[in-house]
């Protein structure tokens, strides 16, 4: 089972995972930012909220739901002419960055979201009485309240990318996913999906304990 590691090199299973490390960072990192733009939207045009504008919030509300249902496989083709535009390529680790950035930021927005809406609506009025701006309220008061929510999120949300990069390698999206196709289902060698496997689950279980010793520490 060690055959191929020791043939071939720890080299390529390292390459694979600092490419998926590196596409899982960066699109989290979009993600995010993007998500946080709709999920302030979300929280402004609200019914309850600073500037209720129902049939806005509909429509974007609508709009959100359908993109969280796309598959993932499917979203990655049909962005292939934007992805080819922006990174100038549609396929390798770097073009995944586009489709894993758009189809997670509509997640991060609703984690946001709801992470808003459990603030304390007695300290926002006291905002209000103290004649903070819309955007004191926003960022000083509800995103520092509800940060600890936000970080647990988007923690999840980390780990998300990296299993919907291993779904790349299905489109030559590199990453872990791309050696488990090109080596482990093509060239029919078992071991190596196992290896990818194992490296998945490591990166996974290590980001979640870090993710919940840090949450800790920001709920003190």
């Amino acid at each position: 089972m060690f055959e191929w590691i020791e043939n071939k090199n720890i080299r390529i299973l390292t390459q694979a995972t600092i490419e998926t490390l590196y596409m899982s960072t960066l699109s989290t990192f979009f993600a995010f930012v993007g998500g946080l733009f709709l999920a302030l939207l979300l929280i402004l045009s609200a019914k309850d909220s600073l500037h209720p504008m129902p049939i806005f919030y509909k429509m974007l509300d609508v709009s959100i739901n359908i993109l969280r249902s796309f598959p993932f496989l499917i979203l990655i083709i049909i962005l292939f002419p934007l992805t080819k535009i922006i990174v100038g390529q549609s396929t390798g680790s770097s073009a995944m960055i586009v489709p894993l950035s758009i189809g997670m930021a509509p997640f991060v927005a609703r984690i946001i979201e709801n992470a808003f809406r459990e603030v304390d609506k007695n300290v926002i009025e006291a905002a209000k009485s103290f004649g903070a701006s819309d955007f004191q309220i926003l960022f000083k008061i509800m995103f520092i309240e509800a940060l600890p929510s936000i970080f647990s999120g988007m923690v999840l949300v980390f780990i998300m990318a990296i299993g919907f990069s291993a779904m790349a390698g299905a489109v030559g999206g590199g990453g872990l996913g791309d050696v488990a196709i090109k080596y482990g289902y093509y060239r029919f060698q078992v071991d190596v999906l196992v290896y990818t496997v194992i490296i998945l689950i490591v990166l996974v279980q290590l980001i979640q304990s870090l993710g919940d010793m840090i949450y800790k520490k920001m709920k003190k």
